[in-house]
């Protein structure tokens, strides 16, 4: 019996010490993807969103929307990562709709922006790995904090570049021991003026980007910038073949100008990897 006492408490032990410890480290996964308007087919009361419904300019109707939908799932749920940011929802329902269609146990957050083109951010995440404590909506940005894993980490979802930059500012004085992730459309500079890192860079200086220009040039429009206090495993765009056009050219849409092409966005995802 004093035998098995103590087989029993090494084994305690071990489940403390540093393999635990890095079952818990292991990198985990955070991605940001621009949907590119992902619009039900209701018209709106308080914004203009004509355009994508069954009688509007761009002939938006349930079959595409469902369509959109499903592949959106299938982006999500080959990157399969615990967290997903998503720009361009236009409201609860259709993050209702697009987490319900993936095979990802994810649960959602989404907050209503009050835009003109009334679209807004959402995030997807496993909650047995994140749990979302706070959010405030600011103009054009969405701020998301919660515990991940046993650290409080921040999040700023950014579309406009001069408010997620005062943002920074801010909170990196006023809560510095907060871990900071930044996604979306960032300054290119806050990286080294705030004390971040961007794991994307290298991507970038190797030619690589989001979003390809009419001329074939790709730019890196979406930036992670992660906090020094994160270990960075990994970043990247998103770029698998599926997500091309017929060519191969660069992400297939849902609209060229005003001709349905039945794609996902005209933006890739992009994804860090932290630890």
């Amino acid at each position: 019996m004093k035998r098995l006492a103590a087989l029993l408490l090494l084994a305690a032990l071990a489940m403390c010490g540093p393999f635990a410890q890095a079952q818990t480290r292991r990198p985990l996964g955070i991605a940001f993807y621009d949907l590119d308007g992902l619009y039900d087919t209701i018209p709106a009361l308080f914004y203009d969103d004509s355009d994508h419904t069954p009688q509007g300019r761009l002939a938006w109707n349930t079959e595409r929307y469902r369509r959109k939908i499903s592949r959106t799932a299938a982006v999500i749920d080959s990157m399969a990562l615990p967290l997903v940011a998503l720009y361009g929802v236009e409201n609860e329902a259709v993050v209702r709709d697009l987490s319900a269609a993936c095979r990802g146990d994810y649960t959602f957050l989404h907050s209503t922006m009050n835009a003109f083109d009334g679209l807004d951010f959402a995030l997807l995440y496993y909650g047995d790995l994140f749990r979302p404590t706070e959010s405030e909506q600011l103009r054009d940005c969405l701020y998301i904090e919660g515990i991940l894993r046993r650290d409080t980490v921040g999040l700023l979802l950014s579309r406009n570049p001069r408010m997620a930059e005062r943002f920074i500012a801010e909170h990196r004085s006023e809560r510095p021991a907060v871990r900071l992730l930044v996604m979306g459309r960032i300054p290119s500079h806050a990286a080294r003026r705030y004390g971040l890192s961007e794991p994307l860079r290298r991507a970038e200086r190797a030619g690589r980007g989001n979003v390809r220009y009419p001329n074939g040039n790709w730019y890196m429009r979406d930036r992670i910038l992660a906090d020094t206090l994160f270990e960075v495993c990994g970043a990247d765009v998103y770029a698998r073949r599926f997500l091309f056009d017929e060519r191969g050219t660069g992400p297939l849409p849902t609209y060229s100008r005003d001709r349905y092409r039945g794609g996902w966005s005209f933006s890739l995802p992009v994804f860090i990897y932290v630890r």
